[in-house]
């Protein structure tokens, strides 16, 4: 089998990507897989570091603020769109993927837009509740689209979509890692409820603005906390968490590579509500605290942790708010150990196993269709 992936800009677009090449390899040892990403974003680093080649384009996203330097950006916009189509059809060309795959993000949609027009197999999946600009153009496109929350006949054609789940990093799925390696591998007293705040892959501005405005909570209250930052807050926080010897309890990460560790470590979790987040925090089944983003498509995080709230699976916390509330619903969930047991119970229920492998069935379907077909 020969697949094409394609999308990426955030780890909530390349995790899944990484996790379906995985399970097809799995399935297929010789499988033949070319990952097909935006230069500069971090696929181009991620997918390598996973194990699989990658071809760049040079795309990139409408600016919606309107600086000047902003404007010349778009005016560029559509000679880059140009040009990302002759690089696919060339890829695609001398490729000849059996099948093209794609998961959202800047290059999915240059990358299955010329994929279709030559005619390939296409199969989309959609992390989130409230469906992206780029899948939703796709559609028509698509043979098959794969979701993980019911209700997505709003977006798409309802004979194309197959409830899958969101497909999670292995380590994820396949968690062993105990409470006490957690700790031991973060530096951590056994003594001391842990929360885990993570501000998604690249950091969260206001998530790492809570942090630094509220380091004295953490150790006026009985905590211990380990803090994935992003790039951009991990020199500033370092700087504030080292000028206080008080503040050892805080640990502070830049990117946490053993996330598995991260979670099993954690009593409670402050988290973003990006979907495959989400996902593996119900594989996982702590109480978590969800700040959405307030700085996506649709605000489609929102719609993403509404989800749970209205399950009991989770509490939010508007973006807006989380400054004075974040860290105290933290420590009021630590102080009731009732609310702990419910949350956990009704976060696992939506957990959905094994999504990578039920969209390689997905994939396996439109090969043998496909092969029925030109018999």
């Amino acid at each position: 089998m020969k697949a094409i992936v394609s999308g990426g800009g955030t780890g909530g677009h390349i995790f899944p990507a990484v996790a379906i090449a995985n399970a097809i390899k799995k399935r297929r040892p010789d499988a033949d897989i070319l990952f097909v990403g935006a230069e500069g974003r971090m696929e181009m680093e991620k997918v390598p570091a996973a194990g699989y080649p990658i071809k760049g384009l040079p795309i990139a996203g409408l600016q919606r603020q309107l600086t000047l330097q902003n404007i010349a950006k778009n005016l560029q916009l559509p000679f880059r769109i140009l040009k990302s189509r002759n690089m696919v059809h060339k890829i695609l060309k001398q490729f000849n993927p059996d099948i093209v795959v794609g998961v959202g993000g800047f290059a999915s949609e240059p990358t299955l837009k010329e994929a279709a027009s030559m005619g390939f197999p296409i199969l989309i999946q959609e992390q989130n509740s409230y469906a992206g600009l780029t899948n939703k153009s796709l559609a028509r496109s698509a043979d098959t689209i794969c979701v993980a929350y019911d209700g997505m006949d709003r977006f798409f054609p309802k004979e194309k979509i197959v409830l899958t789940g969101n497909p999670v990093r292995e380590a994820i799925e396949q968690m062993t890692a105990t409470r006490e390696e957690g700790l031991q591998h973060f530096g951590l007293s056994p003594d001391l409820p842990v929360v885990l705040v993570v501000g998604g892959s690249l950091g969260a501005r206001s998530i790492n603005q809570m942090m630094l405005n509220n380091l004295s909570f953490t150790t006026a209250n009985p905590m211990q906390v380990i803090w994935q930052t992003g790039r951009w807050g991990y020199d500033t926080a370092t700087d504030a968490v080292e000028e206080t010897e008080e503040y050892n309890r805080v640990k502070v990460h830049e990117f946490i590579q053993r996330m598995d560790l991260a979670y099993a470590a954690a009593d409670v979790i402050i988290s973003r509500a990006g979907a495959i987040s989400i996902s593996e925090l119900c594989l996982v089944g702590k109480p978590v605290i969800l700040i959405p983003s307030p700085n996506v498509a649709e605000d489609h995080q929102t719609k993403n942790a509404m989800a749970l709230v209205e399950k009991g699976a989770a509490v939010m916390v508007r973006d807006a708010d989380c400054g004075s509330q974040g860290l105290q619903q933290a420590m009021n969930l630590l102080n009731d150990n009732a609310r702990q047991e419910t949350m956990s119970v009704a976060i696992k229920k939506l957990a959905a196993p094994k999504a990578a492998e039920h969209i390689v069935d997905e994939i396996e379907k439109l090969l043998a269709a496909k092969k029925h077909l030109n018999a």
